[in-house]
């Protein structure tokens, strides 16, 4: 919640004189126990113990820890002290017809939310839905708990100082704890929140967090509405920068369901990172992506190998068997050599396994394989990526991860898989977004195993 104060000019409506004298109520209760309940329903115990004409300062207790959370005024409903109320901004009813309408989110597509009739959403709809949900917490923030290391250094410079230590550096602790560890990606990003209230008057740091949190948002909840609205609140939608991210923008929008909002946005950017040619591709463009492909084939500096790669890709997920086959070729004639050997190594393998996976493609009927669970391998980042696939009455009824040593895997553990499932096979599944390999492996994986089913 704390997060959210610099938005609070756009997120709440303009405060209104009885919110101030509500306020000087207050100042006579300075470090008195309270009970905070919140326009969003909920409310905890706390100390109140500073507040000025915007916000309250309170200490609440979470994992046997004493925590300062700074509140907006115009988020809280009531204060209770010494059996005192206190009403800052009185709730507004929802009319009984729309109350139905009011909890309805978009029905959405494969390509992302419509509108009531079923088309694509316009430019005005989409921008809309991203303001609207991203000044808007997830329906689990205020339930999520502000816990991280009391080692850890808020202040989270830019180059830290000592070695590797993720109890102290924040970027760290991100890479290490939060992301490998789903019970930890709320946590993630209400730290992230958090820090943006310590870092409030400093632009710089203050964009730094915003990025990080567009990354969390996009990468391990796949909420693509709150991340692009906290890419385009640092600037990435016109500065492009991080180049990366600037790429999921496109993705976001693509996803949310205006593909021309997407190639528009990747028109504009100067640099073009070989992310673009998985989403050219996932866009149902393989000749974009392909011509992306070409264009770093030329350059004497290009990493080739990659571009390789993606364009092996991108023809996979087209159908395109026969020039998949080609550009992973193309890969495998790559020298392997300094500079990028341990990039260019890693490319072969992906290659060899996607070339393995794709003459598996005819193997994998599902309706001809017989009921039973099946299991294969197939290398990840870190090392093998086992599966198991349920196979009853000539469909797939689950996908399951059941071993791997993936840390960076993000949310492809579920989302590949899903796509596996909604496909009824590995054909035309594209792979997640930010966690490629590791979703290569998955679907590569399934192919062994249905293939291995069939020849039973």
């Amino acid at each position: 919640m704390s997060g959210h104060r610099f938005l609070r000019r756009a997120w709440f409506p303009a405060r209104r004189a009885w919110l101030v004298l509500a306020l000087l109520a207050l100042v006579q209760a300075t470090a008195a126990a309270a009970t905070v309940e919140l326009l969003s329903g909920a409310s905890f115990e706390c100390t109140v113990l500073s507040k000025d004409d915007k916000n309250v300062t309170v200490e609440v207790i979470m994992s046997g820890m004493k925590v300062k959370r700074v509140i907006p005024l115009s988020s809280v409903y009531r204060v209770t002290i010494n059996d005192k109320q206190y009403v800052i901004n009185p709730r507004s009813p929802v009319p009984e017809k729309k109350r139905s309408a009011a909890k309805r989110t978009p029905p959405t597509t494969s390509a992302g939310p419509t509108d009531d009739k079923g088309a694509l959403r316009t430019r005005t709809a989409i921008e809309a839905w991203i303001k609207e949900q991203g000044r808007t917490p997830p329906d689990w923030f205020e339930a999520t708990p502000l816990n991280y290391p009391p080692s850890l250094d808020l202040s989270w410079p830019e180059k830290p100082e000592g070695g590797w230590n993720n109890q102290k550096n924040v970027g760290q602790y991100i890479w290490d704890i939060v992301n490998p560890n789903p019970s930890k990606w709320r946590e993630g990003v209400k730290l992230m929140h958090h820090l943006l209230t310590l870092h409030q008057d400093d632009r710089a740091q203050r964009t730094r967090i915003m990025v990080e949190l567009g990354r969390m948002y996009y990468n391990l909840h796949e909420d693509h509405a709150r991340a692009a609205f906290w890419w385009q609140q640092a600037g990435v939608d016109k500065t492009h920068s991080p180049p990366g991210c600037s790429i999921h923008l496109a993705e976001c929008y693509w996803r949310l369901g205006n593909k021309q909002m997407a190639v528009d946005h990747l028109r504009k950017m100067r640099s073009v990172p070989y992310d673009a040619i998985k989403l050219w591709a996932d866009m149902g463009e393989p000749q974009q992506a392909l011509a992306l492909v070409e264009s770093i084939a030329k350059n004497p500096r290009g990493q080739h190998h990659l571009a390789y790669l993606l364009g092996g890709d991108a023809c996979r997920v087209a159908g395109r068997y026969d020039e998949a086959i080609e550009y992973y070729q193309k890969v495998l004639a790559v020298p392997s050599q300094d500079p990028g050997k341990g990039q260019i190594d890693r490319c072969h393998q992906r290659a060899r396994a996607s070339l393995e996976a794709i003459r598996l493609f005819e193997l994998t009927d599902v309706a001809s394989i017989a009921d039973g669970d099946y299991r294969a391998e197939s290398l990840g980042y870190e090392g093998p990526v086992e599966v198991e696939v349920a196979v009853r009455s000539g469909r797939i009824e689950s996908v399951h991860v059941t071993r791997h040593k993936e840390k960076q895997f993000y949310s492809a553990m579920n989302d590949t898989p899903a796509k596996i499932l909604a496909k009824q096979g590995v054909k035309g599944v594209d792979a997640t977004s930010s966690a490629t390999i590791t979703s290569e492996a998955i679907i590569n994986a399934t192919a062994k195993a249905l293939a291995s089913a069939a020849e039973k």
